[in-house]
Formats: C-alpha cells, sequence, structure tokens
C-alpha cells in the first residue's frame, strides 16, 4: 500500500524486518522443541538463539535478497543467510519442516497482530460515536427513506445505530482472530511423519496461536477467506457512514459537513466550495478492502494437500487490506469526532415539508377514531399532495377538511403535529445499544 494510506504500526507489521523476525521465532522455537525430544543437541538450540537472534537490519534483509536472486527460494534463502549466523549448528534447523509451516505460521501471526491494531481502530471509532450519539441524544432531525423526508428521529439515534453497527464488526473481528491463529507445523503433506507434533504444539503455545487440526501441508485458506470477509463486511459499514455523512453535507440538506480547518482549500478553480473529501476518500478504500475479499474466497480451492496459487495474492491482500482499513478506521474516528453539525438547518429541514412528516400518526388517528384504512389512507394522501403542490401546510389544510374534522377534533389534531411523540422511545433504543447509564 501506498505510504498515503499507510500507518506505520500496521505497515510494520508487513515490513521484510517483522516477517524475518517471526520466521526466525518459528524456526528457533522449533529447536527448542526438538531438543527438548532429543532430536537435535541441546546445545544447537542455545547456538541459534544466540548466534542468531539479532533485528533483521536493511544488511542482513539484503543478504537474503540476494541469496533468493540465486536460488529462487524465498525460505532457503533466509535459511541460509541464517546459517551464516548461526555456524555449523544451523544444519540442524528446519528438521522436518517444510516451507509452508514457516509461511502459514508466520502469517497467522501478522495477521493476529493486524487484527489486534484494527480492533483497536474499532475502538476509537466506537468511543468518537458513543461520544457524538450522547450529545445529539434528543437533537431531533429529519429521517428520510429513498432519500425523501419520512418521519423524525434524532441525530443520537443516527450515531446510535452505527455505533451498534461497529460493535457487530468488533465482534465478528474477535471471531476471526481466533479462527486465524492458528499455527501449522506438521512438515510435507501435513502427516507430520518427520516431525513430532509436540513441536508444532510448542511453538503454537510460544507464538500464541492454537495447532492447526490437519493442515495438509498449508492451513485450509477458508481460515483467511473469513478473515478477509469480515474485512470487507468492516469497510461496507465504513462506507454506510461515509456515504451519510456525504449526504447530510450536501447544500440542499447541509445538516452535517466535515470539520473544514483554516487554510484548507476545498477546490483549485472554485474558492466556495467546502467538499466531503475525507468520507469520499472513506468510499474509495472501503473498496479496495472489500476487493481482497474475492480472491480470499478463490484461494480455498488449493490443489490436493497444497499449491501456491494463494501464495501471489496473500502477499498483496494481506498488507494492502489490513493497512487500508487500518488507515480508513482511523480517518472514520476522526470525522466523527470533529463533525460540524448544523442545529438551524437541521430545523429548517424538519419544518420545510409543511408538516408532512405527520401524516401516518394523522391516519392512524383516523382509524382509531372509526374510519376504515382505505378512507383514512385517501383524506390524508388527497391533503398530503396539495401540501407538496405548496397549498399550505397539513395541519391547516386538515383543519379545513370536513370528513377530517368530523372524526377528529381540533384539539386531537395538534396533538397529533407534536415532535416528542417521536422520541419517546429514544431511552429503550439507546439502553438497548449502550447498556444501562
Amino acid at each position: 500500500m501506498i505510504p498515503r494510506y499507510s500507518r506505520p504500526a500496521m505497515a510494520a507489521l508487513w515490513e521484510p524486518a517483522n516477517k524475518f523476525r517471526i520466521w526466525f521465532l518459528i524456526e528457533a522455537h522449533a529447536c527448542d522443541a526438538l531438543a527438548d525430544l532429543g532430536v537435535i543437541p541441546a546445545e544447537a538450540a542455545r547456538a541459534v538463539w544466540e548466534k542468531g537472534d539479532t533485528l533483521y537490519t536493511d544488511a542482513r534483509i539484503a543478504r537474503i535478497d540476494a541469496i533468493e536472486a540465486e536460488v529462487k527460494h524465498d525460505v532457503i534463502a533466509f535459511l541460509t543467510e541464517l546459517a551464516e549466523q548461526v555456524g555449523e549448528p544451523a544444519r540442524f534447523v528446519h528438521q522436518g519442516l517444510t516451507s509452508s509451516d514457516v509461511l502459514d505460521t508466520c502469517l497467522a501471526v501478522q495477521m493476529t497482530q493486524a487484527a489486534d491494531l484494527l480492533l483497536a481502530d474499532l475502538d476509537m471509532v466506537l468511543a468518537a460515536l458513543k461520544r457524538r450519539a450522547m450529545e445529539h441524544k434528543m437533537t431531533v432531525c429529519m429521517g428520510r427513506s429513498h432519500g425523501i423526508h419520512a418521519e423524525p428521529v434524532t441525530l443520537g439515534l443516527k450515531f446510535a445505530s452505527f455505533h451498534a453497527e461497529f460493535a457487530r464488526a468488533r465482534a465478528r473481528l474477535v471471531a476471526a482472530r481466533e479462527d486465524i491463529a492458528t499455527c501449522a507445523l506438521s512438515g510435507a503433506v501435513g502427516t507430520f511423519a518427520n516431525i513430532d507434533p509436540a513441536v508444532e504444539a510448542h511453538v503454537a503455545a510460544k507464538l500464541g496461536l492454537a495447532p492447526e487440526p490437519v493442515s495438509t501441508q498449508v492451513i485450509p485458506r477458508d481460515r483467511h477467506a473469513q478473515f478477509f470477509a469480515v474485512l470487507g463486511v468492516i469497510a461496507s459499514s465504513v462506507e454506510r457512514l461515509a456515504v451519510e455523512i456525504r449526504h447530510l453535507q450536501r447544500t440542499e440538506v447541509r445538516e452535517a459537513e466535515e470539520y473544514f480547518s483554516p487554510g484548507q482549500k476545498g477546490s483549485s478553480a472554485m474558492p466556495h466550495k467546502r467538499n466531503p473529501i475525507l468520507t469520499e476518500n472513506l468510499t474509495g478504500l472501503a473498496r479496495i478492502v472489500r476487493g481482497a475479499v474475492v480472491p480470499a474466497m478463490e484461494n480455498v480451492a488449493l490443489w490436493h494437500e497444497r499449491d501456491i496459487s494463494h501464495s501471489s495474492v496473500e502477499r498483496m491482500i494481506g498488507p494492502d487490506a489490513t493497512i487500508t482499513l487500518d488507515f480508513a478506521l482511523a480517518r472514520l474516528a476522526g470525522v466523527v469526532d470533529k463533525l460540524v453539525v448544523h442545529e438551524d438547518a437541521i430545523e429548517a429541514n424538519l419544518n420545510r415539508m409543511g408538516g408532512l412528516v405527520f401524516s401516518q400518526r394523522v391516519l392512524l388517528a383516523l382509524t382509531q377514531a372509526g374510519v376504515s384504512r382505505e378512507d383514512a389512507y385517501r383524506l390524508v394522501q388527497r391533503t398530503a399532495m396539495k401540501v407538496w403542490d405548496g397549498d399550505g401546510d397539513l395541519l391547516t389544510l386538515l383543519r379545513a377538511d370536513s370528513e377530517v374534522t368530523a372524526a377528529l377534533d381540533d384539539a386531537t389534531l395538534a396533538d397529533l403535529f407534536d415532535l416528542s411523540h417521536h422520541t419517546r422511545h429514544v431511552d429503550t433504543i439507546f439502553q438497548r445499544v449502550f447498556g444501562a447509564a
């Protein structure tokens, strides 16, 4: 992923230095287990740690790259460079293992590391959404369906809805993290023919992983598909919130907008512009994350006990999807935290349609008063269409309709246009989302 959309901590997880460090830990912990089993000398295992346990500097990485250019095999290049560090005892490294044992277990570690950072990101988003939800719990605003005014809601309920969605996202990611955190050190075709299962169990415990029950030489890719699918769903939630903000920032709506900092410019041609560039950016980034989902699904169907058709895919989608989502979640948290709310515009939009948004209450009141639903709908719609055409407001026109006033007196009609009716269960919804205060 390009630096523009990368944050240092997540990007570092996918750098060669971290990858090779994990490869070393896998091999070194395996040596300890092999020594405990009496397969290799204990002094050889100690030598691996004492001589090989150093940072993977640019010089060491360059050496591995140079070896790989000749041998055309990344794990062999790594082992060759490690042998240069360790010396003669290095012949006991990688006993009974195959390349996939190292690669797949390393990827599991990297993905769990990435998941931990993403969970922290989600916590930032959730905190921002909760704060804004509480702030605007009773800020009544226009609810819309199909983009058209429907009935009043509150801005706090909007934020609460997104909070609930991202809480579900967090729970899914926790489950996906657990599912991906598996270790496979089972050797060629996964039979443990040349390595004891105890080695896998030891390394798994040291790396915070669980042994893969049946690895077939590779960890089954349904685990990875689930992980990237969860990232894709989270990205879609990011986009849903971003699209909501973009709509609210439209000039004709202008109920909320991204914070526009001093000195910021919105357009190279039009000095007046304040564009929703951050949320538009989030919409685009969500597409990148979702773009990893189908390739991850297609990686599930490998040939027999293994092939490497998945390898090139994962080398790209692993870093790109996690780095992109990490950046997007951090940006989203900032957008929500600094979102500017225009309560005057909210109120103006509430009053814009001449009371049409109370039409359902009038419809229901008429049915409660004995009017058939069909006739009640006809009466209210007939008057509402006049309001749509600019002929007055709904309450005034209903008061002038003898068929309506025959069923509903003036005080009852007026009471139907009370905004507080639409906020009477906000506390209940908030308790469902956030729990008891």
